[in-house]
């Protein structure tokens, strides 16, 4: 039997192999002991799930588990998105979430996702002591179970709908008046938790809008849910044959993560968005703070923050430590390429829904396309180019790797190397302003690759010399 481990968003496995019942109860009778070791037991969890294969059936078996253990289950009544389930821990001042989902991964996989009380994704001594106490009981049935007939009975069981609560709240965070001056809005929440989020409040303001996968599937028409270009060739159709269409909004199965289309059907990297947004919210919006980004995030971020004279956080992967700072309250926006942000006073959580509505705000406020935000800001702080590759390592490489880019060369591109950051793989800093990062997968023999430069042509002969040294 495999051991239990919680990757940057939570434990995911395959359903029926690695994702069982008898698993998954095992992991949240771990997650209950860890929260009354931590004096919590009386405040309640939060549990929800995305709209995954028998996402009920696991929200049920949690609840009987964590009713089993004296503490309060309150039991989303439909499938949430995981910013929501942020949101109602904070609102109901819970010990925390249990969330059902695997984000944007084929439809296969599913998975746990711890948010402790403070309502972001639970931090590595948290998620290190839920794994060692899971790892003790796998195969053990150490797990307690109350029914849900007699949770209910003793008061430890409430069914609660949060979507109301949520939209109120992200009211007050949008400028929706603004939006009306758009015009016509795609929406494409990808057969995910963002039905009836997304679409509510344009259609309760008469907002023209037209919006497609709003239905459940669990199989997601067949593609990862996931709102990258590769995978929404139906939206991007859509959105380049309609004239009418000033923005297309998608978000991903559990909706934390975001797509964004310009008005012509071209995606815009989620790096430029983060970007854009900063300026947008310092110079128009007045906020105060500094921007967080993770160290596979792009350097624009860096180069607007110092337009503004506000400090940049550059954290390793996973956005647990954005959100950490957004309690902290440091930042105006935190943001990751792989499409997730969130902004002040918001939840310390990634919220693809949040970042949707903030695009259409920023848009309508400017008069101009995304595209044309994006090349503005270039005239003022310069260009940035960046990009992704996946690498696969052979075994002879993969023994070698961790050798190799601990002697890392002093020139690489033709370019010195000035600075190596270690936080979170291996992230070189050259002296034209260009850099790369390597990240090895902790699953497969994938090393990630990852840069950045000034032009599409710089960019290439960096990427190159990436693959040369890590391949050669």
């Amino acid at each position: 039997m495999k051991q239990i481990t919680f990757g940057t968003s939570g434990w995911r496995g395959i359903l029926c192999e690695d994702f069982t019942f008898d698993n998954v109860k095992t992991v949240v009778q771990a997650i209950a002991d860890n929260i009354k070791a931590a004096g919590e037991q009386e405040k309640g969890v939060v549990i929800g799930c995305d709209t995954r294969f028998m996402g009920q059936r696991f929200v049920e078996a949690a609840a009987s588990v964590v009713a089993g253990a004296g503490i309060k289950a309150y039991l989303c009544e439909r499938d949430t998105p995981t910013p929501v389930i942020s949101f109602e821990i904070l609102r109901r001042k819970a010990a925390g979430g249990i969330n059902f989902t695997a984000s944007h991964n084929p439809p296969e996989y599913n998975g746990v996702k711890f948010s402790p009380s403070w309502g972001g994704p639970a931090l590595p001594e948290s998620t290190s002591d839920i794994e060692r106490r899971a790892n003790e009981m796998l195969g053990k049935a150490c797990y307690r179970e109350l029914s849900i007939v007699e949770a209910n009975k003793k008061g430890l069981l409430e069914y609660i709908n949060p979507r109301k609560e949520y939209l109120k709240d992200l009211e007050q965070k949008i400028d929706f008046d603004v939006i009306g001056r758009l015009g016509k809005v795609a929406l494409n929440p990808l057969y995910g938790t963002a039905r009836g989020y997304l679409d509510e409040p344009l259609r309760k303001r008469a907002f023209p809008y037209l919006i497609i996968n709003d239905r459940l599937d669990p199989y997601f028409g067949g593609q990862p849910p996931e709102p990258s270009e590769a995978h929404i060739p139906d939206f991007i159709s859509l959105v380049k044959n309609d004239s009418d269409i000033r923005l297309g909004l998608a978000t991903d199965g559990d909706a934390d993560r975001f797509g964004i289309l310009d008005e012509d059907g071209s995606y815009i990297e989620p790096n430029y968005i983060i970007a854009l947004l900063l300026d947008y919210l310092i110079r128009v919006r007045k906020l105060e703070g500094g921007v967080a980004r993770s160290v596979a995030t792009s350097h624009l971020i860096d180069a607007v923050a110092r337009k503004h004279g506000v400090p940049v956080y550059e954290t390793p992967v996973g956005f647990k430590y954005i959100g950490e700072l957004i309690c902290q309250d440091k930042l105006v926006i935190g943001g990751e390429e792989s499409a997730g942000l969130t902004i002040k006073g918001h939840v310390p959580e990634k919220d693809g829904i949040l970042a949707c509505f903030l695009v259409a705000e920023m848009v309508a406020s400017e008069g101009k396309t995304v595209r044309e935000l994006l090349e503005r800001l270039y005239g003022e702080v310069g260009r940035f180019v960046t990009r992704r590759d996946n690498l696969k390592l052979s075994p002879e490489l993969e023994a070698i790797y961790k050798d190799k880019v601990n002697a890392v060369p002093a020139e690489v591109a033709g370019a010195k190397v000035t600075d190596v950051i270690r936080i979170d793989g291996t992230k070189l800093l050259l002296a034209d302003g260009s850099w790369m990062l390597f990240r090895k997968s902790g699953t497969e023999p994938v090393v990630r690759l990852y840069g950045e430069a000034s032009s599409e042509a710089r960019l290439s002969e960096v990427m190159a010399a990436g693959r040369q040294f890590i391949l050669n």
